[in-house]
């Protein structure tokens, strides 16, 4: 299991590949990479987080995931810092010997990324500074797990 909070961009083609390389007794190698939305006027967005606090929840959720999907590896990355639109903000890799496994656990960390993990998000744009808020259809999605 890999788990990862940086502030350096990622590349995503050498960690996907770097992971299915890895599995090859896996049946089945899930990705999933958020992407900096440019919409409404969006210039950067500053993601800070607590280190130490946030590998430690990504990691506990990422076991329990591990644990409740029979996964044969799990892979996190999440990126902190300035970011522009287009940039990579996030990748979820999950490796299991069936797809329905594999797909399942990488949208349970992915709803989980987006509504529970320490991080904090302020978007700056043509108005000015705003902290992203919590969405009830990002909690409604988590529920369901």
């Amino acid at each position: 299991m890999k788990i990862a909070v940086q502030d350096a961009p990622f590349d995503l083609g050498a960690e996907a590949d770097a992971f299915a390389r890895g599995h090859r007794d896996m049946g089945a190698i899930v990705t999933f990479t958020g992407v900096v939305r440019g919409d409404g006027g969006l210039a950067t967005m500053e993601i800070e987080h607590y280190p130490g606090m946030t590998e430690k929840a990504i990691t506990a959720i990422a076991e329990e995931a591990r644990d409740r999907w029979s996964l044969g590896d799990v892979l996190v990355i999440h990126r902190h810092g300035r970011l522009a639109p287009g940039d990579l903000i996030m990748m979820v890799a999950t490796a299991a010997p069936h797809r329905k496994d594999a797909f399942e656990a990488a949208e349970f960390l992915m709803d989980y990324l987006k509504s529970r993990a320490p991080f904090w998000k302020k978007e700056l744009g043509p108005d000015g500074a705003s902290w992203v808020a919590a969405k009830d259809e990002d909690e409604d999605a988590l529920r369901r797990w």
